[in-house]
């Protein structure tokens, strides 16, 4: 009797785990899928990402990140720069340090603050950061199917996203950036 009870419960046990194991599965293989479905999660790449994979030149046109890519002891760095995020009253820009990667600093600084602005009705498909004579120029696409453009934005938002921008981009020294401009496809934001 006591054979049979331990049995059972090897037995079923043993079904829990099959169950379990299965259901991981098919939860990673829906996510993988690319599935829209409500249940699983819509995962977004970063707009760094995205910029790479829509338009592979939308890059850094820095002089200085016109490095060779064939120097492979490069290609995994990091360095440690500051970005500036806005304080949740719009009053002040908080300064953080975050690692990007070392041939594009610029261009993932201006990702990482792009990637704290989308939201559900508001998002990027790529963005372009042009470096000449001290100027730089952040050229910003919004996705097609985005419900706000950058008109419609407050001047929270305005502040929380250009503000961040230009105190980053202007205040890392080692990058020489003495003004920015912002663009939507090539014309000209008017702030």
């Amino acid at each position: 009797m006591n054979k049979t009870i331990n049995t059972s419960k090897r037995y079923i046990f043993s079904v829990i785990v099959v169950a379990v194991v299965a259901s991981l599965s098919s939860c990673n293989s829906s996510l993988n899928s690319g599935s829209t479905d409500s249940t699983t999660a819509n995962i977004t790449p970063s707009p760094i990402q995205s910029a790479a994979r829509l338009n592979p030149q939308l890059r850094n046109e820095s002089p200085a990140s016109q490095q060779s890519s064939t120097d492979d002891g490069n290609a995994d760095k990091t360095v440690n720069v500051t970005i500036y995020i806005s304080d949740i009253q719009c009053q002040e820009l908080i300064p953080q340090t975050v690692a990007v990667p070392a041939q594009e600093p610029v261009t993932a600084a201006v990702g990482k603050i792009l990637e704290q602005r989308d939201s559900a009705d508001f998002s990027f498909s790529a963005y372009r950061v042009n470096l000449e004579n001290g100027i730089a120029t952040v050229d910003l696409r919004i996705t097609p199917n985005s419900q706000r453009r950058i008109s419609s934005l407050s001047s929270c938002e305005q502040f929380a996203l250009f503000g961040s921008l230009r105190k980053t981009l202007t205040s890392n020294p080692e990058w020489g950036i003495k003004n920015v401009r912002f663009t939507e496809k090539g014309k000209e934001i008017i702030l």
